[in-house]
This record gives C-alpha cells, structure tokens and sequence, in this order.
C-alpha cells in the first residue's frame, strides 16, 4: 500500500484543526503517542491511507504544514 497522507509528527502540534475538514474524516489525534515537544499529533492510520483521496484540505488549514499528501498515479488509458 503506497501512503497518501504523511505527517511529519516531530513537527506536529496536535492542533486540532485538520481532523474535522477532512471530507473522509480519516484524521486522528494520535492520544497514544507524543513527540519531543510533548504534543500528540495527528496522523491517518494504515488501514485508512487507501481511503484519503487527497484533496489537501489538511494541508491548507495546517499552520505548520507539517504533512505531505501524494496523489495516486493515474493509469494512461490508450
């Protein structure tokens, strides 16, 4: 499975603001884990990266733009 949302967790400050503008609602706050500045960050789990359809409203709302979104490669229809 190839990702489709990458969070940069070390910079993530767990703000809170990309989970609900995602229009598949695939982003959570990891409250299991923590990075060095003591913030849980957000992050889309494996099992869910097939769903992101990378649309980038995550990546607009983020302060810090702490993620990079791929879009799939599209297969040339001949």
């Amino acid at each position: 499975m190839e990702k489709r949302i990458v969070f940069d967790t070390e910079r993530c400050k767990g703000c809170e603001l990309c989970p609900p503008v995602c229009p598949v609602q695939i982003i959570v706050i990891d409250q299991e884990t923590m990075n060095s500045k003591g913030f849980h960050p957000a992050h889309v789990p494996d099992e869910n990266q097939d769903q992101c359809i990378s649309c980038g409203l995550c990546y607009r709302i983020c302060p810090d733009n702490v993620m990079e979104i791929y879009r799939p490669k599209k297969e040339k229809s001949n």
